[in-house]
């Protein structure tokens, strides 16, 4: 295998280096207390390619790998794997890598094809837990199954009921245990839109009618609702099977906002016009009467098609609020202030209903996509901010919001990412209360190895 000091690309160096082995790590070292109420699985996943790539290299494209540290009573493990997917397992069948990329796509030899299929399902971008069963998600692909000690247990499809892809941000309501989600794609039909029961059953799915194939990588719900942004991110699946960007940003295409009842069909979909913009995550969504409240951090384009190419053209993401009023049809919408910030979350015992604090992280440029430098707590009554900031050679990851299982209040818990020192490459569970996010960790447990910087985190309480 070429070794990873030839694998030039700033993807591929540094902070995001990939790591090989796949360790397990007991009784970390803890700096502070854990909170005595926090016990179960902070888990992070990401790209983390295990063979050399074939060409150029897009920083969405490694090889999915699980970093999970499990709590329990104030002590702390860690674990990592690789998801082995099919695509994975072909590959080391043959000790090289087989497939391209959104840089450089190429069709797979074709036994590789006929082991694993076109195109490889890393589940490498964002993980959820659902009717007792734990998964990895790429949205180009079905959702990854794995087990608590990180297992992969290979792709699920809901018994054969799964239509197309599912991206990698479904909505869980934890009123109903529903589990809703969509799945994009660049050829016909361009949007599904699906619905899981609270017993993991997939019971409907239904396509949404939209003139183009657009990317949209997050959507919100409300108690009744589910809610997408139809932004001109358009794919051209001709020019990317000809080597060149995989999307391009058409104004003219114009932008709007899809609401769909729960248990609907696309022909129940409601549209509603506004500003050009791009919405990479949500915050969430509420309704208020018959008005739909929608946070996010939001953008005036997509520039660069996520190619990462030009990053001087970056756009800051401005925390943003749209207000639909369902009765009117009259959408209103605006700044909630200037602080610049991405990887939103809240407190997801909330997801769909009111909520007043959410949680991002600010980077330290823009022209940068892998620098974020601490966490924002907003108050969306007020629109004030609250900042925690961390070293300035630390680089952290998406701050999950862990509830305090006692607690009443909205912010009753604590905030958990991955941070780690690039002077000195130590990296750290940290743990902050929601509470008093300026006050700083109450704890930093320390890993006993390097974790890459990766995409999406989550807590999963036992």
């Amino acid at each position: 295998m070429t070794t990873i000091d030839t694998w030039d690309t700033p993807f591929l160096q540094g902070l995001m280096r990939p790591v090989f082995e796949e360790r397990d790590d007991a009784d970390l070292t803890v700096i502070g207390e854990i909170p005595k109420a926090l016990n179960g699985m902070f888990v992070r996943t990401g790209p983390n390619p295990q063979f050399a790539p074939m060409g150029a290299y897009h920083p969405f494209d490694g090889d999915g790998m699980l970093h999970a540290v499990y709590i329990d009573n104030g002590t702390a493990r860690y674990r990592n794997r690789f998801i082995e997917s099919k695509g994975l397992l072909a590959e080391r069948r043959r000790g090289r890598a087989c497939f391209g990329g959104m840089s450089n796509f190429q069709f797979p030899d074709r036994d590789v094809v006929a082991e694993s299929g076109v195109l490889k399902n890393t589940a490498n971008t964002a993980t959820v837990r659902h009717a007792g069963r734990y998964f990895s998600m790429l949205e180009a692909g079905a959702p990854t199954e794995f087990d608590r000690e990180l297992r992969t247990l290979g792709e699920h499809d809901f018994g054969g009921r799964l239509q197309g892809p599912m991206t990698a941000h479904p909505k869980v309501d934890t009123v109903t245990g529903d589990m809703l989600f969509f799945g994009y794609s660049p050829s016909s039909p361009y949007l599904r839109y699906s619905e899981v029961n609270a017993a993991g059953e997939l019971v409907s799915c239904t396509e949404i009618d939209i003139p183009a194939p657009v990317m949209i990588h997050d959507f919100v719900i409300t108690e009744h609702y589910s809610i997408f942004l139809d932004a001109p991110a358009v794919f051209d699946l001709h020019r990317m099977l000809q080597g060149g960007d995989p999307m391009s940003w058409e104004p003219d295409n114009g932008t709007r906002i899809g609401v769909v009842p729960r248990g609907g069909s696309g022909a129940d979909v409601r549209w509603f016009d506004i500003e050009n913009s791009y919405v990479v995550h949500f915050f969430n969504a509420w309704e208020v009467g018959d008005t739909i409240e929608i946070r996010a951090p939001r953008m005036p384009d997509m520039p660069g098609a996520f190619q990462f190419d030009n990053p001087g053209a970056a756009r800051a993401p401005q925390p943003w609020r749209w207000s639909i009023d369902l009765a009117t049809g009259r959408v209103s919408e605006g700044p909630t202030g200037d602080t610049a910030s991405e990887f939103p979350r809240v407190n997801e015992r909330l997801t769909g209903r009111p909520t007043r604090f959410g949680y991002a992280c600010p980077q330290r440029s823009w022209e940068f996509e892998f620098d974020f430098e601490g966490v924002f707590k907003y108050d969306f009554h007020t629109d004030d901010v609250v900042a925690h900031h961390y070293a300035p050679s630390e680089v952290c990851g998406e701050h999950v919001f862990a509830p305090d299982p006692d607690g009443t209040a909205e912010d009753d818990g604590w905030l958990m990412s991955f941070v780690t020192d690039r002077a000195t490459e130590q990296s750290e569970l940290v743990i902050l209360d929601a509470r008093d996010v300026a006050a700083g960790p109450v704890a930093r447990v320390q890993m006993a190895t390097r974790v890459p910087i990766g995409f999406h985190a989550n807590w999963f309480a036992d």
